[in-house]
């Protein structure tokens, strides 16, 4: 059994992932997460026996349980294309974002586990012309490991989502393989219509005529600057844009449902309902866009739902990851104990002779 933690946890998408392809052959012993909201979302859905920690700088190395695989979806505000680019001087509510991959290793240094896996935005790599993606994979060399890394894109692992994320496996020196090759994805076509929810879909979901007004001023006005910012209509057979937690991400993937659905407002809207039936994904599809089960609860309201999926990682992508790793890891304690089992009949060789 292999035992792993998970930092930066989020609500639990690349333990997922892990979890489905071990196949029951790996436990969790530790969870970090600040977010008090994702804490909660995580709870419902893992039922693990110890206490979720908070604010990982203040956490103890020493205190941690023994572990085999390091998850770690560190923070990406500070490297993303949509962000500030603040990098290591990002602040944030008094914290550098930025530097938080510290933690990571200053836990994996004295740990030593067998694999650090980290996922985070393409910009990683592109920030400060590359310097910071250099320093980062320079700081888990230092402590013993080789790094293997892809960028990888979600619309090619069975969601309808156009998200390129980069993604580190880090394997402990002595046991590193010489070459480690990621998925390539499958050939399943997805669309928005295959993970849309069952009409009707409530009426909240839908934008009132005033605010659809106010959101073609605005892309108007950026049109007119020549940027391409603004609201944008999804083919429901096509695939959807990144999901952010912030700014445009609702509205950049709106989509026309004219299935029959309520032109009752339930909720204090100006204006009324729009008559073209434009509406935003529900969290439910925001979830499917992220290739969380439906079983998967979900129990806070919508805003912090769409947070938390805009935030989190694509479950099926860390999956297809995960099992190759597996594989290397299985690889290795079967040629780990056929040499044991070679050296202990050249012991018992060597007794008989003497």
């Amino acid at each position: 059994m292999y035992k792993s933690i998970d930092l930066f946890a989020g609500i639990g998408g690349i333990r997922m992932g892990f979890d489905n392809a071990f196949n029951g052959n790996i436990e969790t012993v530790f969870v970090s997460e600040l977010d008090k909201a994702a804490q909660k979302t995580y709870r419902a859905n893992f039922t693990d026996s110890f206490e979720i920690a908070g604010d990982i700088t203040e956490i103890d190395e020493h205190k941690i349980p023994s572990f085999d695989i390091c998850l770690a979806g560190f923070p990406c505000q500070a490297f993303s294309i949509a962000g500030s680019h603040g990098g290591f001087n990002d602040n944030y509510k008094g914290r550098c974002r930025g530097t938080l991959f510290l933690d990571v290793v200053r836990i994996c240094d004295y740990h030593k586990p067998k694999v650090i896996f980290c996922e985070n935005v393409k910009g990683l790599v592109m920030h400060d012309k590359g310097r910071t993606f250099e320093i980062i994979r320079g700081a888990f060399e230092e402590i013993g490991y080789k790094v293997f890394y892809q960028i990888l894109n979600s619309k090619d692992f069975g969601v309808p989502q156009n998200r390129e994320r980069i993604y580190l496996v880090c394997f402990r020196e002595d046991i590193a393989p010489n070459s480690f090759e990621f998925p390539s994805g499958s050939k399943k076509n997805v669309c928005i219509r295959d993970i849309m929810d069952p009409a009707p879909i409530p009426s909240k979901y839908y934008l009132s005529d005033t605010y659809m007004q106010t959101l073609i001023r605005h892309k108007e006005r950026h049109a007119s600057k020549g940027n391409g910012f603004g609201y944008e209509i999804r083919d429901l057979d096509g695939i959807a844009g990144t999901i952010v937690c912030g700014g445009m991400g609702r509205e950049r993937n709106l989509l026309i449902d004219s299935r029959e659905h309520s032109m009752v407002p339930t909720t204090n809207i100006k204006g009324e309902i729009n008559k073209e039936d434009i509406r935003k994904m529900t969290p439910r599809e925001w979830a499917r866009l992220q290739g969380f089960p439906d079983t998967y609860k979900l129990i806070l309201a919508d805003a912090p739902l769409y947070k938390q999926f805009g935030n989190s990682v694509t479950v099926s992508v860390i999956e297809a990851i995960a099992k190759e790793i597996y594989k290397v890891l299985e690889e290795k304690k079967q040629y780990s104990g056929e040499s044991n089992k070679m050296v202990n009949e050249a012991d018992k060789k060597v007794q008989m002779v003497g």
